[in-house]
């Protein structure tokens, strides 16, 4: 089983902000909804995340004692001149090329197509270590979208239709016939702190 877990609570997500190789730490809630977390995961033989510090923290957060391996395909979307702008900066223009074309590529960043790659080659590395125990995989919106249209064997504008909390999880089982989603955007291990932000439906990231 891969578990898809997206990092906490930045401040940037409470401020609506698009927030891709920036790198802020996780806020108070982020560190509590971290934490929050951990009981989910229990059973995980490994921990892979991305090596941008709100990932990190959330990992480090978990308190879990296992190998944790920093894997640079994990990262988020490089937003390029749009990187710390509100979403209301985006041209409307630029927000239709976006949604109906993966391959368009924002001024000095990249595609959903080429996130869209990387991530799926990252897949199909834990795919082949499946007999290796359950993962988990500590990411971002982009990467673990990219993660789930690979499992269903759809295309990357998938990700415009989806939603995602931070700090939720999502589980891929991996089988002799290939990847199948079990669950999508669970949070309910963050009940208890009645607050979730992030993840804006109809944008394909946003931290």
């Amino acid at each position: 089983m891969i578990l898809l877990v997206r990092h906490g609570q930045t401040a940037a997500n409470a401020a609506g902000l698009l927030l891709g190789r920036g790198d802020p730490p996780l806020t108070d809630l982020g560190r509590r909804q971290a934490a929050a977390s951990a009981p989910a995961l229990a059973g995980v033989t490994r921990v892979v995340t991305s090596p941008l510090q709100r990932a990190r923290e959330t990992t480090g957060a978990f308190g879990l004692r296992v190998p944790v391996e920093v894997d640079d395909r994990w990262t988020e979307l490089d937003y390029g001149d749009f990187e710390g702008r509100p979403f209301s900066d985006v041209p409307s223009e630029t927000w239709r090329r976006w949604r109906q074309d993966a391959s368009y590529r924002p001024p000095g960043g990249e595609s959903l197509a080429a996130l869209g790659r990387r991530v799926r080659e990252a897949c199909e590395h834990l795919a082949h270590d499946g007999g290796n125990g359950d993962v988990a995989v500590v990411s971002h919106v982009s990467p673990i979208k990219a993660a789930i249209a690979w499992a269903l064997g759809v295309d990357d504008t998938v990700a415009w239709r989806m939603f995602l909390d931070v700090a939720s999880i999502s589980r891929v089982a991996i089988g002799v016939h290939g990847p199948s989603l079990r669950t999508y955007n669970e949070t309910h291990h963050l009940s208890s702190l009645n607050e979730l932000s992030g993840g804006r439906p109809g944008a394909a990231a946003s931290d």
